[in-house]
């Protein structure tokens, strides 16, 4: 996992090379629970565009398929394939979807000129988009992707065949209460020039996190609390991203996963409810929780305290921005 932020575009398109979807070789084994004379798995797993045309485990009670072939603009070519191999998971943790999906995120606003998904107009809770390095244009940006996300979900899933008891995904009438993981990491393109890129950084995920949740879908961040400080930094409490749940990732053993899980969300009022541990260069996921969740908890410990003083020019202010109607104009392609 690197720890130095990426503001080139062409940098941050090495592929293969996350945290989530790192090369398979071998499962290994989590504990098991009995459910009458059947021994279950409550391993969880995360796959995506490394792992095209290789076996993946048979032991998976739930798992997490990306839908990005390893940056945000681009798609998982397995994406399919993969969706229906987690279709096949036992199901054996209640509080964990079998097929769930993470997607990769970033804001290239800094090298903006480089890339053709930028943004030039749209109007949002931050003002008006002009095509500049803002965080009206980060918002719109995250929309746009979020867009793209559901878009190759429906185009790609919504031809495939779902068999009995498949979690399908034909119209947008089956994005309702799908779970979708926003995956923030370091080694993708980000804003870094202190308190301002921070915030642009979370208007971009709050973009993608509003449109996710437009259609019916329940999201949820996945980082670590390094890489999330660096990235977004505290996030107030009128942000769509407060509340939100945590997958954490960065634990090397089982026991360190489930170490993790005590650990602080996030975000200040979601809750960790997935850990992910590497074994045998395979990503496998550990649920903190086992029964069906309930509502959020309307408190819950932040990895730093929000700000309580009044913010510099250069941060938006301690109350929400004025909400207007969010366009989803401005990405080139």
């Amino acid at each position: 996992m690197r720890s130095i932020l990426r503001t080139a575009v062409v940098a941050a398109a090495a592929l293969g090379a996350t945290v989530l979807g790192a090369p398979a070789a071998g499962a290994a084994e989590e504990p098991t629970e009995r459910r009458g004379a059947t021994v279950q798995s409550t391993v969880g797993y995360d796959v995506s565009h490394p792992q095209c045309g290789q076996t993946l485990p048979d032991d998976a009670a739930f798992a997490v398929i990306g839908v990005n072939g390893g940056i945000a603009t681009t798609e998982n070519r397995c994406l399919a394939d993969q969706w229906e191999w987690a279709n096949e998971s036992s199901g054996a943790v209640p509080a964990q979807p079998r097929a769930q999906l993470y997607v990769n995120t970033a804001n290239p606003g800094e090298v903006r000129e480089q890339v053709t998904t930028w943004p030039r107009l749209g109007v949002n809770r931050y003002g008006v988009c002009d095509g500049d390095n803002s965080a009206a244009c980060s918002y719109e940006y995250g929309v746009d992707r979020a867009e793209n996300d559901v878009r190759i979900v429906l185009d790609t899933l919504g031809d495939a065949s779902p068999g009995a008891g498949d979690i399908a995904v034909e119209s947008r009438a089956d994005l309702v209460g799908l779970r979708w993981w926003l995956d923030v990491e370091t080694m993708n393109t980000w804003q870094t020039d202190g308190a301002a890129a921070q915030r642009n950084n979370r208007a971009t995920l709050e973009g993608m996190t509003d449109h996710l949740e437009s259609v019916g879908g329940r999201v949820g961040l996945y980082s670590t609390g390094y890489q999330w400080g660096e990235i977004v930094g505290d996030v107030p409490s009128w942000s769509s991203l407060h509340g939100l749940d945590s997958w954490l990732a960065g634990a090397r053993s089982l026991s360190g996963a489930v170490a993790n899980c005590s650990d602080a969300p996030l975000v200040d009022g979601g809750r960790v409810i997935m850990t992910q541990y590497v074994e045998d260069d395979l990503d496998h996921n550990h649920s903190c929780v086992a029964a069906a969740l309930s509502a959020p908890a309307t408190t819950a410990p932040a990895t730093s305290a929000p700000a309580t003083t009044a913010p510099s020019t250069t941060t938006p202010a301690t109350t929400a921005p004025a909400s207007t109607t969010p366009t989803s104009a401005g990405a080139s392609g």
